[in-house]
């Protein structure tokens, strides 16, 4: 079975000497590349990628070539005569694959991402054990939610959520937090919310909701006693949770910002 190397530049190489008879290329060996090309890269798979003729590079054992990529982008690339691929700055790119060989790759591929779905997918439940849940608990369709109180997007995705809970019974949410470094009292509105959870499910969903009801109103100076409000008559030691929520040097606050 012949070998097939190319050699992918980001920029248009530029090799003196090229004549202007080009190679025809044949059809199976294109689709061949192709398809391999296509394996290596998957954003390309719904993209309509083009073969163009080879030249003469000007350099010994290598012509020259180029795919059009989307009818727009020209991608230049040099291939070797003993048909070995090398990708410039990423190693080896194996585009010589018989169909049998491309199919094992792709079963491979998709056994290594089946596999990396189920380990992200038990490291995601682990963080969600023990959350304030909101809806059914016992539903089958789990939403964790990765969010940031003062971000005005999550805001809005909040009352989606919402209401998507309203109407379906076999859905629960679990919230994580998310606080962007660029929003000020979100970090410390995640303590203070983690700090309530720690004492009752219901006391960190009232701060949830205020958080975004009143998002326009909060600053770093007043998220705090808005918070304490925002707690009043809910089931909660409101000193446990101030101790938790403000004190840094505490073991319950540097748990909660963990």
């Amino acid at each position: 079975m012949q070998k097939l190397f190319i050699l992918f530049f980001l920029a248009a190489a530029s090799f003196g000497g090229f004549s202007a008879c080009a190679q025809a290329v044949d059809d199976l060996r294109v689709e061949r590349i192709l398809e391999n090309l296509k394996h290596e890269f998957p954003q390309l798979k719904d993209i309509e990628v083009e073969m163009q003729a080879l030249e003469p590079s000007g350099v010994p054992g290598l012509s020259r070539g180029s795919f059009l990529i989307g009818g727009q982008q020209t991608q230049e690339f040099l291939i070797t005569d003993d048909e070995q691929l090398y990708l410039v700055a990423a190693g080896p790119i194996d585009v010589g694959r018989t169909e049998e060989e491309l199919a094992a790759a792709q079963a491979e591929a998709r056994a290594a991402e089946e596999a990396e779905a189920l380990r992200r997918q038990a490291e995601l439940a682990a963080l969600a054990a023990d959350q304030p849940v909101r809806g059914n608990p016992e539903a089958p369709v789990l939403i964790v939610e990765f969010s940031d109180f003062q971000c005005p997007y999550c805001q809005r995705a909040a009352a989606t959520v919402d209401q998507l809970l309203e109407k379906r019974e076999d859905v629960r949410l679990v919230y994580l937090h998310f606080p962007l470094p660029n929003h000020p009292w979100a970090r410390p509105a995640a303590i203070a919310s983690a700090c309530a959870a720690d004492q009752n499910d219901e006391a960190f969903w009232a701060l949830h909701d205020a958080y975004f009801e009143n998002q326009r109103q909060l600053k770093p100076d007043n998220v705090m006693a808005r918070s304490r409000d925002f707690l009043a008559g809910q089931e909660i030691d409101l000193a446990a949770w101030a101790t938790c929520a403000e004190d840094a040097t505490s073991a319950a606050h540097q748990e909660a910002a963990a």
